[in-house]
């Protein structure tokens, strides 16, 4: 299932402190404390603007989390991929036994087990045509881990749109969110 590691959150303070910009004529006297016209900025309708400062929050990850999950993650333009594992390269180089989650039905993994098992023993001029077989006969419950890179302005965004979500990878993240990220109600407005 979905987890989270190697967490960085930078640019916290600076944020705060940047976002009284607009009220100052004299920035050097500006300090971090999260005062009440800072939060509510933060806490804005999405797509007001009045939240920017809150793209200076940066926050680096490592995300593990099924196919399923990524190709809905990739709908998001504002979140980096650093860099990730790849199917691509490694499909037939996994342990297929602690690849997928729970949901992928056991007999799907033997089948992919039986056709790595077939792309090893083959002819090299087999070998390309199988190993598009393995490719695009793996199941969505495969899990690869990525490092990642956004801002609490995204996660803001993220988290309105997909905390009731009926993936549950969805509603773990939104979880790591709430739970993890300090001063997670500027995200999460709870």
């Amino acid at each position: 299932m979905l987890s989270v590691s190697n967490v960085k959150v930078y640019g916290l303070e600076d944020s705060i402190k940047a976002a009284k910009y607009p009220k100052s004529v004299d920035i050097s006297r500006l300090n971090s404390e999260l005062t009440s016209g800072i939060k509510s900025l933060a806490q804005s309708s999405l797509g007001e603007g009045h939240d920017n400062w809150l793209n200076g929050c940066t926050v680096h990850f490592d995300l593990t989390a099924s196919n399923k999950f990524w190709v809905e993650m990739e709908r998001y333009h504002f979140i980096d991929f650093v860099s990730s594992q790849s199917t691509m390269h490694c499909i037939t180089k996994f342990d297929l036994d602690k690849s997928y989650n729970k949901y992928v039905d056991k007999r799907m993994v033997e089948i992919m087990k039986e056709k790595v098992k077939e792309y090893n023993a083959a002819d090299e001029a087999h070998k390309p045509e199988l190993y598009l077989c393995i490719l695009y006969s793996n199941p969505a419950g495969f899990e690869l881990t990525a490092r990642m890179t956004t801002n609490y302005r995204q996660l803001k965004t993220i988290y309105r749109q997909r905390k009731n979500h009926r993936l549950n990878e969805w509603k773990d993240f939104c979880r790591w969110i709430k739970e993890e990220l300090p001063m997670s109600y500027l995200i999460t407005g709870e």
